[in-house]
């Protein structure tokens, strides 16, 4: 575990990639992919005074950039308290995994022949999957795991699917801040996100899609039950 104070030190690696003329826009980007990656934990309190100081970003600027992810359900801003980063409940979970079932098992039994960088995209991500859990870098393997999905979500070839699917990702690695351990949350699928590819690559979307509506119901079910064990730390 971290300090309190880490996601500042992140956002301030982050400074060199934005310009003096950032938008908010630009700002959010950069807070939705430290959820996205885990940096940033359900119930950290971002102060505006640390987050401006570390992006170096006006004070209007990252006020923006708040009120677009509020807008995405990943910050919360509470009266008389400020800016924190969102914890789900678990009807939220609930929803989040069906909204998945409908684009990323849809994106697979509905989609056209998609084009073959696509399907080299999700075979890059089982990749890194794989090369992380080799070096036990569990953190990384779930990055991996999130752009695999992204991945097959992808496949429908849609920028608004790609869109939703990005949002809802970041809102899912909020959830998996409750596992006990990441190995042996991520661990057990890489196998299956290995014979996932291969089934689209040979081209038996259907069949993978099967395969996945069983994988996101283990899954679901792996995190509800440590969310209900521990329901003062999910819902706090």
């Amino acid at each position: 575990m971290g300090t309190a104070e880490d996601w500042v030190e992140l956002l301030a690696s982050d400074r060199e990639s934005l310009d003096r003329t950032s938008t908010a826009e630009r700002v959010a980007d950069l807070l939705r992919q430290r959820v996205l990656e885990g940096g940033l934990a359900p119930g950290t309190r971002l102060s505006e005074e640390s987050a401006g100081r570390a992006l170096a970003v006006s004070r209007n600027t990252l006020r923006e950039a708040f009120r677009l992810l509020v807008h995405e359900r990943l910050l919360v801003h509470e009266f008389h308290r400020g800016v924190f980063v969102r914890v789900l409940s678990v009807d939220e979970v609930v929803d989040l995994y069906r909204v998945r079932r409908l684009l990323e098992t849809g994106a697979l039994r509905n989609s056209e022949e998609p084009a073959p960088e696509r399907v080299a995209d999700l075979g890059r991500a089982v990749d890194e999957g794989e090369r992380a859990a080799r070096d036990r870098e569990w953190h990384e393997v779930g990055t991996a795991n999130m752009r695999f999905h992204q991945s097959v979500a992808a496949l429908a070839g849609s920028p608004r699917v790609d869109e939703t699917m990005r949002q809802l990702l970041a809102e899912l690695r909020l959830a998996f801040h409750v596992m006990p351990g990441l190995r042996e949350f991520h661990e057990p699928y890489l196998e299956n996100n290995r014979r996932i590819a291969e089934l689209v690559g040979a081209g038996h979307r259907v069949e993978a899609a099967s395969r996945l509506d069983e994988y996101l119901d283990a899954a679901e079910t792996q995190l509800l039950a440590e969310y209900r064990r521990f329901p003062g730390e999910a819902h706090r």
